[in-house]
């Protein structure tokens, strides 16, 4: 298992309804900013839905332990993220118009 910090235009993280993330527009963050690299999906793709998931190249810390950032169901999500990731995090957050919350509800970032 591990510990999850998501960006969401949601009340919560979890809740199903109100406004997501869409793919199209996490494709265009990370297009647009040099430190986000988008990378193939496996072979196979994913069982349950599509995914596109960006890797934060600009940090040897981040990418050290795996600094991901995986879209699904609408938001954006990091296992573990570091200090690096969550920042970056914010800041992709902010370009979305969106926030960052935790799995325990917390928010990141003002």
């Amino acid at each position: 298992m591990g510990y999850d910090v998501h960006i969401t235009r949601r009340e919560n993280w979890w809740d199903e309804q109100g406004p997501g993330i869409s793919s199209q527009e996490w494709e265009a963050v990370v297009a647009a900013d040099p430190d986000l690299v988008m990378f193939p999906m496996p072979e196979g793709g994913w069982l349950v839905e599509p995914r596109w998931i960006a890797e934060l190249v600009a940090s040897p810390e981040a990418a050290e332990i795996g600094g991901a950032l995986d879209w699904r169901a609408g938001r954006i999500t990091a296992k573990w993220p570091c200090d690096v990731l969550l920042a970056k995090m914010c800041q992709v957050a902010k370009t979305l118009g969106a926030r960052v919350q935790g799995d325990d509800g917390e928010y990141y970032g003002a």
